[in-house]
């Protein structure tokens, strides 16, 4: 018995956000922002919509594709670092709006790397028989935790979310194995320190600007490519995977350069390498999912190809995993 992405989906918000709408708010050029991150747009949320919002609409077409009712669902989880609200659960949340009365629901912090984390939990439910029908959702507003004077951050993040559908499986094709690590040494390289129990909302946290997303890119950077050139290696060798046999790797939508850079340690052509930063920017725990989807939608993904999921961020966390679709 092993685990099976059955069905896939997404949701963008309406509202783009250009690099040229980007240089009215700060001192940055669509040249600048477009060489270093690869990045030309991203989505931002209306102010009306939390990631609940998001994550219900990657959920309703989700299960429209696996053709299942959302009473069918015995787990839901959601990935995501920007919630409705401390608590309840934005996966509660989700779960009531979408009316999945049989299903537990529980959200999971590993910022970037959060879909990943998810489907390594979720793999396990399924092994062990705990549960039957998953729905694991990344979901993210992060523009509403974005500091619009920092040209540093706000040129790289978006809104977006994306969700499938897992469920056991007797052949050879499903979630062959996840990986997930973490060095909290390195914490202070991506946080948003305001907020929590640490530093309560206060007048001096605002002040401080304290509840906006603080990066170290540099020191970020060096650490991801070092990191996940390891993992996809290891990963692949752990399976008896040879790179050439890999039809397609869908990574963490963060940075062209640093996706660029997992690629040529492996060997791969970008042609075998899924990207649409372009289009949304870094959407944290959804980015995977949505790519996912496009990839599936675009015909990307074809029945038996070995397909490779890595991701990076803050904690720092960092995972992979390998399915054969």
């Amino acid at each position: 018995m092993q685990a099976k992405i059955v069905a896939t989906g997404s949701y963008l918000p309406e509202k783009v956000l250009t690099n040229h709408d980007l240089e009215k708010l700060v001192d940055t050029t669509d040249e600048w922002i477009l060489e270093r991150t690869g990045i030309k747009e991203r989505r931002i949320a209306a102010s009306s919509q939390a990631a609940s919002d998001l994550g219900v609409e990657a959920a309703k077409a989700a299960l429209k594709a696996a053709d299942l009712k959302a009473s069918n669902i015995d787990l839901i989880i959601v990935a995501t670092v920007t919630p409705d609200m401390p608590f309840p659960s934005t996966a509660c949340i989700l779960q009531e709006k979408l009316g999945a009365k049989n299903a537990a629901a529980f959200d999971i912090n590993a910022v970037c790397s959060g879909f990943v984390y998810g489907l390594s939990v979720a793999d396990a439910y399924i092994k062990s028989g705990m549960a039957k029908k998953i729905l694991l959702v990344g979901t993210e507003v992060m523009s509403k935790f974005m500091d619009w004077e920092d040209r540093t951050t706000c040129v790289l993040f978006g809104d977006g979310a994306g969700a499938v559908v897992i469920a056991p499986t007797r052949g050879k094709a499903g979630i062959l194995s996840t990986e997930i690590y973490s060095d909290g040494k390195m914490q202070d390289l991506i946080q948003l320190p305001g907020g929590g129990s640490l530093e309560p909302p206060s007048e001096k946290t605002l002040q401080k600007r304290r509840h906006f997303i603080k990066m170290k890119g540099n020191e970020t950077f060096k650490v991801a490519v070092k990191t996940l050139e390891k993992l996809v290696v290891d990963t692949l060798a752990k399976n008896h995977v040879k790179p050439s046999d890999l039809s397609l790797l869908i990574p963490h939508q963060a940075n062209i350069r640093i996706i660029s850079a997992t690629a040529k340690r492996l060997g791969l052509s970008m042609d075998k390498v899924y990207t649409n930063l372009e289009k949304y920017g870094n959407t944290s725990a959804a980015s995977v999912p949505i790519a996912f989807d496009e990839a599936i939608k675009e015909g990307r993904v074809r029945h038996g190809d070995y397909v490779l999921f890595e991701a990076f961020g803050g904690g720092l966390t960092w995972g992979s995993a390998l399915i054969k679709w």
